[in-house]
């Protein structure tokens, strides 16, 4: 375990990360006490509110919170509380400079490096239970057939009443027992039910618009007494699509607000897919048609069918698709421009909101709304929005990295006594730079070094073992 541990240290450095906090932002976060509510702040009291977090079971660095009632005329009012990070970590600050270096926490399996003090984005900038945090919150009102037919945005005090986790809470909105974290505490279970109808409004709504279902392969590293045992994959639940369906909402509410202000902000895109013509195939292969030009509505429709007709193979189709759409992107919206969109959501206004513990472009959004909440100048100049959108997309496709090679040292762990064997597997990524693969089980990735020619992404193959390096991280296959 130590020697991973060192291992991830290395990595993060070789993918230019700073994985120590300097020594002005230790000092920092030292004298950092509790938020206090000064006298005169603007905030609304919304504390007696049922609020309430999902997240996984370990996990204290707690961004949102979420609350919902039914109105008269069955539409769904939502508010989603985000948590005020700004407050605590002032522009320009020590702790600021170093969350701005690395831009995102990175989670490597074996050891997590936040963006912020621990004793920050787990619990002084954290929406922890019982305890009162500064909120940005997020309203919207749901119809019945999922559009929002308004929002408001809003300085608030909010305490969060119970900290749930989305794999017992998805049990149970799915069928199974009710969690005692739920029925401890009185109206909860009405509350939960009522933010599952609103999800499902506005998840369907996305669907008919053309918003892509994907179901794709997240492989956790599961650790057993500091060695690695195995590597798990996560599948969604409707705990998970719950979050996801009001945290997409809150990110475009956010999105608009900033863009009808007329000033600049920074949006999180997903340009049209040039290797359209290769989903194209994809499809093909699998007895669909597509058109010839991209159209997230089609590809919606395709997917659904392939979801309905083959749910266990699905994630891999999933995979193939999400790495032929491309890498997402933050970019400069200037006042009265033309955002990009986000193909995969089918949304033409997107931001990254919802989780400034651990993402500084969230952190930017939200000084830019406190600034023109308040009516005061923009916290940033376009120049520096472009430049700190470029460097964010940089730094999450590094942590990106860091975190897959992370995945092969400790696939190489549980890998290494079983050269060899001959496993199934389908292609992640196909250029002149190499051919790679995904284990259906365990999900390991490696390179292909020998017989790879001829296989494009999406492409099912069979691959015999052939190295793997404690070294470097790699494992090497060939094609069987």
């Amino acid at each position: 375990m130590s020697d991973l541990r060192a291992t991830a240290h290395r990595v993060m450095a070789e993918e230019g990360f700073a994985p120590e906090l300097p020594p002005d932002a230790e000092a920092q976060a030292e004298h950092t006490t509790a938020w206090q509510n000064r006298p005169g702040a603007a905030l609304r009291d919304l504390r007696s509110l049922l609020w309430s977090s999902i997240d996984n079971p370990e996990s204290r660095d707690l961004d949102q919170i979420e609350y919902a009632e039914q109105l008269a005329n069955g539409d769904i009012r939502v508010l989603v509380g985000i948590a005020d990070v700004d407050a605590l970590v002032p522009a320009g600050s020590p702790i600021d400079a170093h969350a701005q270096v690395n831009a995102t926490s990175v989670y490597t399996g074996v050891v997590t490096f936040p963006m912020l003090p621990d004793q920050l984005s787990s619990d002084l900038t954290s929406l922890i239970a019982n305890a009162d945090r500064p909120a940005i919150v997020v309203e919207f009102v749901v119809a019945q057939d999922g559009s929002l037919r308004s929002s408001n945005v809003q300085r608030a005090l909010v305490r969060n009443h119970a900290k749930l986790d989305y794999e017992s809470v998805g049990a149970w909105l799915e069928g199974h027992a009710l969690p005692d974290s739920v029925h401890a505490l009185p109206g909860l279970e009405a509350q939960l039910r009522l933010q599952d109808e609103a999800t499902e409004r506005l998840r369907e709504l996305r669907l008919r618009n053309g918003a892509l279902d994907l179901e794709t392969i997240e492989a956790r590293v599961v650790m057993d007494d500091d060695r690695v045992s195995d590597l798990r994959v996560l599948h969604k639940n409707r705990a998970r699509y719950l979050i996801e369906s009001l945290m997409i909402a809150a990110n475009g509410v956010l999105a608009r607000l900033l863009e009808d202000s007329g000033r600049a902000s920074i949006q999180r895109i997903v340009r049209t897919p040039e290797r359209w013509p290769r989903i194209v195939e994809l499809a093909a292969s699998l007895g669909e048609r597509l058109p010839a030009t991209p159209d997230s509505r089609a590809l919606a429709r395709f997917l659904a069918r392939q979801e309905q007709a083959d749910a266990l193979h699905f994630p891999d189709l999933s995979l193939a698709v999400v790495k032929l759409l491309g890498a997402g992107e933050y970019t400069l919206v200037p006042p009265g421009g033309e955002p990009a969109g986000h193909f995969g959501l089918a949304m033409a206004d997107y931001t990254h909101a919802t989780a400034p513990n651990r993402r500084y472009a969230d952190i930017i959004i939200q000084r830019l709304v406190k600034a023109l909440l308040a009516h005061a100048p923009a916290p940033y100049t376009e120049d520096q929005l472009a430049a700190l959108a470029a460097h964010c997309t940089d730094r999450d496709q590094s942590a990106k990295k860091v975190e897959r090679r992370m995945r092969k040292y400790a696939a190489v762990a549980i890998m290494r006594d079983r050269i060899g064997g001959v496993f199934e597997a389908i292609v992640t990524g196909a250029s002149p730079k190499g051919t790679y693969v995904r284990l259906l089980a365990p999900p390991v990735e490696g390179r292909v070094m020998r017989g790879e020619q001829g296989m494009d992404v999406g492409d099912r193959v069979r691959v015999r073992l052939i190295g793997a390096s404690e070294v470097t991280g790699f494992i090497d296959f060939a094609r069987a």
